[in-house]
Order: C-alpha cells, then sequence, then structure tokens
C-alpha cells in the first residue's frame, strides 16, 4: 500500500511534535539533577554531533563557500540571538514545577512572531488570527496568574523566562523568514547548536563547576537532545516538502497536550483544572491563527 504524500508529510509532522515535545519531559528531568552549565554543554553537543553527521551526509556545508560576508554577519547575529532566548527557554523549564505548564504558556509565542511579522516584514493577519491571538493571550494569563494585585506578585515564577524565550524566538524567527531562501535550514541548525555549545563551555569554565554527572541525567540528555535539536527540526523540514505550513502549524498546536500526558507519565504530575483550561484556550488560539492563515490572500489574488 502506497502511503499519500499528504500523509507522509502528516505523519512527519506529528513526529516532530512528539520529539520536540519530548524535550520538555527530557530537559526538565535532567535540569533537576544537574546546572544549566552542565547540561548545556552535554546537550548541544549531541544535538551539535547529530545534525553535523546529517548535514555531511546531505553534503549540505559546501554551500558555504558561496556564502556571501552578509550571510556569516546574518549567522553571528541569530547565534547570538539564539544564545538569549535558548538560555531563557530552559531557565523557564528549570524553574517552573510542570513542563505543561512551560509548554502552554510558551504557546503566546505565536503572537510574538506574527506582530514582528506585520510591523517589520508587512505581513497581514485577519480577523480570525487577531482572535486567536487573544486567546492564546488569555489561556496564558489564566494559567499564570496567581490571584495578586501586586505586579511582581501577579505571576507565577518563571513565566517572565517564557515571554522572554518567546520574544527573542519570534526576533530569529523573522531574521530566518528573511533569510531562508540563501541559507540552507541545516546550517541554521548547525550554527545555533554551535553558539549554544561555546556559550555552555564558557560558562562552565566560567563556573568552575566539574563536567562530570551521574549516568541518570546523561541518559536523559541523550534522548532529548536527540530528538530535541535533530529529530524535531528534520521531521519538521521534511514535512513541509508534503504539507502547507499552516497544516503543520495546525498539527504543531497539540504539541501541549503531548507534554501534558509525558509529564504525568514520566513525573506523575498533572497540572490543576484551571492550569488544563489555560492550556485547552492557548490551543484554541493556536488553531484559530493556523485556520486564520489559510484564509489570507496569497498577493497575486489582491485586487
Amino acid at each position: 500500500m502506497k502511503i499519500s504524500d499528504e500523509l507522509k508529510g502528516v505523519l512527519l509532522a506529528f513526529v516532530s511534535v512528539i520529539a520536540v515535545s519530548n524535550v520538555y519531559i527530557f530537559s526538565k528531568a535532567a535540569l533537576m539533577e544537574v546546572s544549566m552549565p552542565q547540561f548545556g554543554v552535554y546537550w548541544f553537543s549531541i544535538g551539535l554531533t547529530w545534525i553535523f553527521l546529517y548535514g555531511c551526509t546531505q553534503r549540505t556545508y559546501r554551500s558555504i563557500k558561496e556564502f556571501a560576508k552578509r550571510n556569516l554577519s546574518i549567522l553571528a547575529v541569530l547565534g547570538v540571538i539564539e544564545v538569549v532566548g535558548t538560555y531563557f527557554f530552559f531557565k523557564a523549564i528549570h524553574t517552573i514545577s510542570n513542563p505543561a505548564v512551560t509548554s502552554f504558556i510558551g504557546n503566546v509565542s505565536p503572537v510574538f512572531v506574527i506582530t514582528l511579522s506585520f510591523f517589520l516584514l508587512r505581513e497581514r493577519f485577519n480577523r480570525q488570527e487577531l482572535v486567536g491571538m487573544l486567546f492564546a493571550i488569555a489561556g496564558a494569563f489564566i494559567i499564570s496568574y496567581k490571584g495578586e494585585t501586586a505586579l511582581k506578585d501577579m505571576f507565577i515564577d518563571g513565566t517572565q523566562y517564557v515571554l522572554y524565550y518567546a520574544a527573542f524566538a519570534a526576533i530569529s524567527a523573522v531574521i530566518i523568514k528573511k533569510n531562508i531562501r540563501n541559507i540552507n535550514p541545516v546550517i541554521l541548525t548547525t550554527n545555533r547548536s554551535f553558539f549554544l555549545l561555546v556559550f555552555s563551555i564558557m560558562a562552565l569554565v566560567s563556573s568552575e563547576e566539574s563536567l562530570t554527572i551521574p549516568f541518570k541525567p546523561l541518559l536523559n540528555i541523550f534522548i532529548g537532545a536527540s530528538l530535541g535539536p535533530f529529530l524535531t527540526v528534520i521531521a519538521g523540514y521534511l514535512a513541509l516538502q508534503y504539507i502547507p505550513l499552516s497544516q503543520k502549524a495546525i498539527i504543531s498546536s497539540t504539541k501541549g497536550l503531548f507534554v501534558l500526558f509525558g509529564a504525568y507519565l514520566y513525573f506523575g504530575r498533572f497540572p490543576d483544572m484551571i492550569t488544563i483550561i489555560g492550556g485547552l484556550i492557548t490551543i484554541l488560539g493556536l488553531l484559530l491563527i493556523a485556520f486564520g492563515k489559510r484564509k489570507i490572500p496569497k498577493p497575486e489574488e489582491i485586487s
């Protein structure tokens, strides 16, 4: 029985979603036992190794010879942005007790992307996308609100790190959008992992911590880093060869549910009902955004 291209794309998109969902689980498990610098050195070493081997098999790195100086500057800027954004991502996972909560709050990320794309790339968004953005913000607010009136005590600790990460991820996404035709996605992924590894080594040396860690967190790091920096990206890019970005975005919106059940199976933790309700509202927001993108007319269709 021959599998259709659309089914291939859907399956690959789900592989990507499951892989990235496990990043939340295994990174949280590892960060409960090791420090951030120790975690980073191992995590990005493993991730960089996998993506480098893949790039070599695809002969991707030959295109670097044809790079313009402008592309090298873009890679350097992206590398710095990714270091800051990824630091806040893992800081949020380390700080917030349940990785499902981190994932749900992180669903506000498309709001930052759409807003920046509107101002910097002149991209349009419609009323349905706007409603989706409001749902995503409302859901994140419900999850993170503690009931206090003072601003500094209003949200659960770690919410700020998720928002910082979302902002930097949006900046990175906009830059990549403008340059994706000139720089291969594998090179972008390699560049990201390389910068993060260098930063992690510098942090480890500065903190004077040991590189030796127990076997259990090392195993969690190996699994998570193999799924995250490598399988998530590769499966995601391959999926786009068979299905449109909007369809992949719809599938990606289910990530929070996978993290929710994965966290329960691995840690035995289930968020309270208000968190689940807020998470479902953010997912609804993502779905509205994804379906809304399908309704935006292409440039040649605009009269």
